[in-house]
Parts: C-alpha cells; structure tokens; sequence
C-alpha cells in the first residue's frame, strides 16, 4: 500500500533547510518502522525554476511529497508523528500507484544508476489533481491514463511519469485531491524552455504542441485548477 504525504513547512525554513531535515531526520525514524519504499520530491536550491503550469490558487505551494510503501497502515500514526515533530503540516492520502514510464523507458533518460538516497537528475514536477465533477471516477481515469498520457508522452521529454489515483485520505482536514502526478523532467531549462518543453524544432512544431497538449488537458481538467510545484527527487529507498 501507498501512502503520500503532502508536506508545508510551517517553520518556514530557507531552501535545502527542509531537505535536509527530511533526509536526515525523518527518513531514517521512517525506515526504522520496516517501509518497502520511501522516496522524497522536496523544494529546495536545485529546482528554483518556476513551473509552466498557471497559479490560479490561494495559499503556499507544498514543501514536500513524502511517499512510502508499507504492509500495514497501523505504522502510518508513527510516520504522520514524525513529521509533525519535525515542524511540518500534511495532508496524507492512500494512493494507487501507476507507472507510466520509468528512468530507461524512453529515449530521454538512461536507466536508473544512482544509489539509494542520492538526488535524481534532473527537476520534478508534482502535481495536485481535482476531478472534475461532471465526469466519473472510471471516465476521469480514461481520459487521463488513456489519452492525457500517451499523449504528453509523446510530444514532451518525460524521463519519469508516476500516476498517484487517491483512495481516501489518511488525515484529518486533507484537502480533496483526486490525483497527484510526478513527472521527471530532465533538466530546469526543459522546463522553462518551451521548445525543450513541447519537444519542437520550429514555431509551427511548437503550436502545434502546445494546441495538442492543451486539448488533452481540457478534455480531462480544468486548466486553472492544476497545482504544480518543482522540487528534486531523492529515492530513499527504491
């Protein structure tokens, strides 16, 4: 079972500070309790670059996405313990997870040969998800695994696409997401160079792109609904 975690830093802490925190404190109480899996995507000095995705919501971006893979939910009390004590409000979430494509599946990454707890190459993109109310569960998850996808697979330079389909909340309060979506781009200026970004030789490719990438969006979600933070990815334990 998957369980992601929504971190803001009520502390406040200057970039890497948050990080750091994580990865030598929380990560090894975390590892203690016996997890499969614990990766942690964290804001911090190496992904300052601003997101192409508009901010149409109140409130700060999230710190942090705190995942891991546990036989038993009992031990969730215990994770959600130590984060709060190391000065960070969350939002926690049961996830399915889904694998698009992972390091070495496509033509832009080589297969994962980095060690355990080591940043990623990179910048990764986390994104908070809302169904739209006027499809279902089952036609949401069409239009998005089954068209979204392959499509932004194939116009833009993925390195990784991870597919979280919340559950049920795991916390008090969590705000209503029905998705959070991890994409691996393969450096900052793939992000904010829109011929990088839409994978385009020439103005013409470009538009075309971006039109493509635009319906496929508005077929599945409200474009001024995405919430997306740049962050680096550390795979704790993989």
């Amino acid at each position: 079972m998957k369980c992601s975690y929504l971190l803001w830093d009520r502390q406040h802490r200057r970039l890497g500070q948050s990080r750091d925190v994580l990865l030598n404190d929380c990560a090894p109480a975390v590892l203690a309790l016996g997890v499969r899996r614990l990766s942690i995507d964290v804001d911090d000095e190496f992904s300052t670059v601003k997101s192409p995705a508009p901010k149409c919501y109140r409130g700060p971006e999230i710190t942090a996405l705190f995942s891991v893979v546990v036989d038993d939910l009992g031990v969730c009390d215990a994770i959600e313990r130590s984060l709060r004590h190391a000065g960070f409000d969350l939002a926690g979430y049961l996830v399915d997870e889904s694998v698009y494509c992972d390091y070495g599946g496509n033509r832009h990454s080589r297969p994962r040969d980095w060690p355990d707890g080591q940043r990623s190459p990179g910048v990764v993109a986390v994104t908070l998800l809302t169904r739209p109310r006027r499809f279902s569960q089952a036609e949401w998850l069409r239009r998005w695994h089954g068209r979204m996808s392959p499509i932004s697979e194939q116009i833009q330079p993925r390195q990784r696409y991870v597919r979280n389909v919340v559950l049920r909340p795991l916390t008090a309060q969590a705000p209503p997401f029905d998705g959070i979506v991890e994409e691996v781009w393969p450096s900052a200026e793939h992000i904010s160079n829109p011929y990088l970004f839409f994978c385009a030789e020439n103005p013409w490719q470009l538009i075309k792109h971006m039109s493509l990438m635009l319906y496929a969006i508005l077929q599945f979600h409200n474009l001024f609904k995405f919430r997306t933070t740049t962050m680096s990815e550390y795979l704790v334990k993989n």
